[in-house]
């Protein structure tokens, strides 16, 4: 029986392949664009927001954050590189500067609290091989800072208006001498007077008189060569550092006297100033 000619051939047409071969490779194209473009996430947002005004999209819980999900495409094809601008770098080395200023004053704080812990120990050292001089008022010692102060007080050291130490006192000198020694960095011996002006033969004023009992104290305790002498400095303050008022006999007293100065070494603490 012979064909029907009004009747279509079998299969397919012959033009439906290469459509179906353009519309394939328009598909590829198309993802080709997309894996290689990159995404204005900002943009992204501003879309998003208004499609879902648009559709009547609602939520219990605004969301304020930048959509973070994933779609097929993102997890099987990577975006390309996004270029920083020059203000997300200057952001982003400001950010950085920030954290390592925090770490540095964050190490700066734990070598000062270890510095004054250190400081501190040596002072109860000190103390203790003092202990007999403090508690007869002779001496007192505290900590001031980064600083050790031993004071000499007049009681027992000096007599009225005069460098001389008083027999004994030497004994005292050598204990102080000895705790002095096993310290490290600047010694400043420093002599304070009271406010009553002094003129005799052998001081012209209360700051001839101040350095020279500095002076005696740093002789004695360089006489024992156990110090170096370069850590040494002298200095006398006439009564421009009182303790006390110099208002009664008592606080008179007081002001008289004699400073060893420990200057520790804060080297340590100085990171990044």
């Amino acid at each position: 029986m012979p064909d029907c000619p009004k009747c279509p051939p079998a299969g397919a047409p012959m033009w439906l392949a290469t459509f179906a071969d353009l519309m394939s490779l328009l598909m590829c194209f198309f993802v080709l664009l997309l894996s290689m473009a990159s995404m204005d996430v900002i943009k992204f947002k501003a879309v998003a927001d208004s499609l879902k005004e648009a559709f009547g999209v609602q939520r219990e819980i605004k969301v304020e954050d930048i959509p973070k999900g994933t779609s097929v495409i993102m997890e099987h094809f990577t975006p390309g590189q996004v270029t920083p601008t020059v203000l997300e770098e200057i952001k982003q080395s400001a950010e950085e500067l920030a954290d390592s200023r925090e770490d540095l004053e964050n190490l700066k704080q734990i070598q000062v609290e270890k510095k004054q812990a250190e400081i501190s120990q040596q002072a109860e050292n000190i103390k203790e091989q003092l202990q007999g001089e403090i508690d007869r008022g002779m001496v007192t010692v505290e900590v001031k800072g980064f600083k050790i102060v031993i004071r000499i007080n007049e009681k027992g050291s000096f007599t009225s208006a005069s460098a001389k130490l008083q027999p004994g006192f030497e004994l005292v000198m050598d204990k102080i001498t000895d705790s002095v020694a096993e310290s490290e960095g600047k010694i400043i011996v420093a002599g304070h007077t009271d406010d009553i002006p002094i003129k005799n033969n052998a001081y012209r004023s209360n700051w001839e008189l101040s350095s020279s009992r500095a002076v005696t104290v740093a002789q004695l305790m360089l006489g024992a060569n156990k110090i170096e002498p370069n850590r040494f400095l002298i200095e006398g303050h006439a009564d421009t550092h009182p303790l006390s008022p110099n208002d009664s006999p008592q606080n008179r007293a007081i002001n008289r006297r004699v400073e060893i100065i420990l200057i520790q070494n804060d080297d340590a603490v100085n990171v990044g100033s």
